[in-house]
């Protein structure tokens, strides 16, 4: 059975997924591609020795996470970047939180290979760098699903994935 289609929707809804509709129900394709969504997008908590960007001692994470294991739980500590600066160490660290967030496609058998690339991007003056993440996931039938996600989400919409239309140029699959 498939999953049901999330999609990122940055005009309206800023740094939240939804589910689309196809009538008469929901969207149900792009099965990986929401994998890859979820996993990255949703807050996983903050661990113990990580320092929360605004300062209080809210760990934030995925409601659904609450009774799970941390090692089976779902979402990223990508979060934890939001108010870092453009240095080396961010972009290592961007790279570290999105594997460990996708590690358990290869537990499960879902991926043979998970490679992930953060990199910088000038997008204009303000901000003048922009962290994306090039994402790609090697099947055990040898096929490869990439993507490149942009830190500010825009991207997402430039390829198709978000549900509203913002002013970004496409790039394309990695």
């Amino acid at each position: 059975m498939a999953d049901v289609r999330t999609a990122w929707s940055p005009a309206t809804a800023p740094l939240r997924g939804d589910w689309l509709i196809e009538p008469p129900g929901l969207a149900a394709d792009h099965d990986l591609e929401s994998a890859v969504l979820l996993s990255l997008f949703t807050d996983d908590s903050a661990h113990a020795d990580d320092v929360i960007p605004d300062g209080t001692d809210d760990r934030r994470g995925w409601w659904g996470n609450w009774e799970r294991p941390e090692t089976v739980a779902l979402g990223s500590r990508l979060w934890l970047l939001s108010r870092e600066k453009s240095t080396e160490e961010t972009r290592r660290r961007a790279e570290e939180y999105a594997a460990e967030a996708l590690q358990w496609m290869l537990d499960d058998g879902v991926a043979a290979r998970v490679d992930v690339a953060a990199d910088y991007r000038e997008v204009g003056p303000v901000p003048p760098m922009t962290l994306g993440l090039a994402v790609a996931i090697t099947r055990a039938d040898g096929s490869v699903f990439e993507r490149r996600y942009a830190w500010a989400w825009e991207q997402l919409a430039a390829q198709g994935v978000a549900t509203d239309v913002v002013s970004w140029r496409a790039e394309g699959a990695v």
